[in-house]
C-alpha cells in the first residue's frame, strides 16, 4: 500500500487528493494490523486457573477485532514467578500482558486495565487447612485470635503486606513450597481466593478448605500492560467494556468451570466475615467501589 501512494505521486496526479489516500491507507494498515500478545505460561507447574484469564482476554480480543483488526496469542514457556513477570513486563521483554492482584505499586509500574476480572471474588478469602484441624477456626473465633495463628502468604504476593499491616502472624514461603510448610507445620492456615482452594488440593487427604470464616478486603486481579503500550490498553479497555455492557462478561462468568459453582460451595452467608483494611490500593482502583455493573454481590 506505501509503494502504491508513492507510485500515485510519481504519477503526478494531484498532491493533496495523493496525500489524503496514503494516510488513509496507513491508517487502514494499523488498523487491520495483527497485534501479538504474549503471556507467559509454566510447564513445570501448570495452573489451570490460568484458563480463565486466557479465555476472558481471547473474548476481549475477538470483541475489537472490527476495530482492530486480528489478535495472535503466544503463550510464552518460561519458569518465573509473578513479580519477575512484572519486572519483564516493565522492561517491555519477552511479554505484553499479564494478570495480578493490584497495588499502587504495581500500578505505578504497568498500565492497569481498571476492570475486576473476577468481578471482586479475589476480595474473600478462605482458608486451606491441615484435615484434622477444622475444630481450632469455629463461628466463635475472634479476630484476635486469629491474628495470633501463624498465617502462611506468597513471597512478594499483595496479600503479605496487606495481612501484616492487619497485624496477622505471617509466614511468608515460595508459592510451590505452601502447602509442603502448612504440612509441616510450619503455619496453620493458607487464605486463598474464593475460586483457588478447590483445585489446590483436589485429591489431597492432608488438607480440606476451611468451613467457618472468611476474610474480606478490596484486592480485584486486572489485566496489566507495559505503560508504553496504549494500543493494547485501549484495545482491552474497549474489548470488556462492551463484555460488559452485552452481558457477555456475566455469562462468562456464571459458566466457566472455575466460578460456576463457587458461591454455593463457598457458601459466604454460613461464615463469620472478618472486613480488613487495605493500604497497598490505589485511588483509582477504590474509584471503581461504587460501579455495581463491575462486581457480583457476594452476600
Amino acid at each position: 500500500m506505501r509503494y502504491l501512494a508513492l507510485f500515485l505521486i510519481f504519477l503526478g496526479g494531484d498532491l493533496f487528493k495523493t496525500i489524503t489516500f496514503f494516510i488513509f491507507l496507513t491508517v487502514v494498515n494499523s488498523c487491520l494490523a495483527t497485534d501479538v500478545v504474549r503471556y507467559v505460561v509454566s510447564e513445570k507447574y501448570p495452573d489451570p486457573k490460568n484458563s480463565y484469564f486466557v479465555e476472558l482476554l481471547t473474548l476481549a480480543l475477538e470483541n475489537t477485532k472490527k476495530e482492530y483488526g486480528d489478535y495472535n496469542l503466544q503463550p510464552v514457556v518460561f519458569e518465573m514467578g509473578q513479580e519477575r513477570t512484572s519486572k519483564m513486563l516493565e522492561r517491555n521483554e519477552l511479554i505484553d500482558l499479564t494478570w495480578r492482584m493490584t497495588s499502587k505499586e504495581l500500578e505505578s509500574r504497568l498500565q492497569a486495565i481498571y476492570i475486576p476480572l473476577l468481578k471482586g471474588m479475589m476480595g474473600y478469602r478462605i482458608f486451606i487447612i491441615r484435615a484434622d484441624d477444622q475444630d481450632r477456626f469455629t463461628k466463635n473465633t475472634l479476630l484476635s485470635e486469629l491474628k495470633v495463628i501463624p498465617v502462611g502468604q506468597g513471597i512478594n504476593w499483595p496479600d503479605t503486606d496487606i495481612l501484616k499491616s492487619n497485624h496477622f502472624t505471617v509466614i511468608q514461603g515460595y508459592y510451590n513450597n505452601l502447602l509442603k510448610m502448612l504440612s509441616k507445620n510450619r503455619f496453620d492456615y493458607f487464605p486463598r481466593g474464593l475460586h483457588e482452594p478447590w483445585s489446590e488440593i483436589q485429591d489431597n487427604h492432608l488438607f480440606i478448605v476451611e468451613k467457618n470464616i472468611a476474610l474480606k478486603y478490596n484486592s480485584p486481579i486486572f489485566f496489566f500492560v507495559n505503560k508504553a503500550n496504549t494500543r493494547l490498553n485501549d484495545r482491552l479497555n474497549l474489548g470488556l467494556i462492551k463484555l460488559i455492557k452485552s452481558g457477555e462478561f456475566n455469562v462468562f462468568f456464571t459458566h466457566h468451570p472455575m466460578t460456576s459453582d463457587i458461591l454455593d460451595k463457598v457458601n459466604l452467608k454460613s461464615r463469620t466475615i472478618f472486613e480488613l483494611a487495605n493500604p497497598l490500593i490505589s485511588k483509582e482502583t477504590q474509584a471503581l467501589v461504587d460501579d455495581k455493573n463491575l462486581w457480583l454481590e457476594f452476600q
